[in-house]
């Protein structure tokens, strides 16, 4: 628990995003009852992480990092960028991978053809929501639509990845449909296991959003200076009568 929280605070660099993969796979291989598809996952990512610069940004100690960027030589600063790239690559093929042979599987499926599988997989105890299942597998139009759209989305997210104007809708709208996986069918592991990765199609809006957000905070902060400096200016360059008499 402390190193994943030290990893998704941003402590401690590679070292401890290592340590965190080894002592995430010894929970899942001492208690296989908390597996529900993430595990997977994460033995797959997590590795392909480390090559990234994913602590570069929204972390608690940045400054370690840049200082050792800085002080590395330009061969070696071209060869980080280009493992970098080469992990971005690779996380988002093995997202698009999962979702393509999901949405492929389901396709083949008579339940997934016949619009009807929803209705099914939210009766099962395991995968269903007490007072909450029931009002979605008791409506045909529910069930009909959900079965359909999640194999639509599944199948063609790749394309929506590919079109860089559609990639971060394609991410909120995978986003949307895990936390629900999450809230509906209680598979919570796996659910914020594909958000994290969904994240990665979203580095470029949220580095802009975070560089809007420090524009602004600094714009805000300088006008509170000037507005505080103001009043005293004010009293200074203020002249009172009593003041005009004396002077003359």
């Amino acid at each position: 628990m402390l190193s994943a929280l030290a990893v998704t605070f941003g402590v401690g660099g590679r070292p401890v995003l290592v340590m965190h993969w080894v002592l995430l796979w010894s929970v899942y291989q001492r208690q296989p009852l908390i597996l529900d598809g993430g595990d997977n996952l994460a033995y797959l990512v997590i590795p392909m992480l480390v090559l990234t610069r994913c602590y570069d940004r929204l972390s608690l100690s940045p400054g370690g990092n840049g200082r050792w960027t800085r002080r590395m030589p330009a061969g070696l600063g071209a060869l980080q960028a280009t493992l970098h790239n080469l992990g971005v690559l690779a996380i988002a093929t093995q997202i698009c991978l999962v979702y393509v042979t999901s949405g492929l599987y389901k396709v083949q499926g008579k339940l997934w053809q016949d619009g009807t599988a929803l209705f099914y997989i939210m009766r099962i105890p395991e995968f269903s929501l007490p007072g909450v299942s029931d009002l979605v597998y008791g409506n045909d139009m529910l069930v009909f639509v959900g079965t359909y759209s999640t194999t639509f989305f599944l199948v063609y997210f790749p394309l929506g990845i590919l079109v860089p104007r559609l990639r971060p809708w394609a991410a909120v709208a995978s986003i949307g449909f895990h936390v629900s996986i999450g809230f509906f069918m209680g598979l919570t592991g796996f659910a914020l296991t594909m958000v994290a990765c969904d994240l990665i199609f979203l580095s470029r809006p949220l580095g802009e959003g975070v560089a809007f957000a420090t524009r602004a905070t600094a714009r805000i902060e300088r006008s509170l200076r000037e507005r505080l400096r103001r009043p005293e200016k004010d009293a200074c360059n203020t002249t009172t009568p009593e003041a005009v008499e004396n002077t003359g």
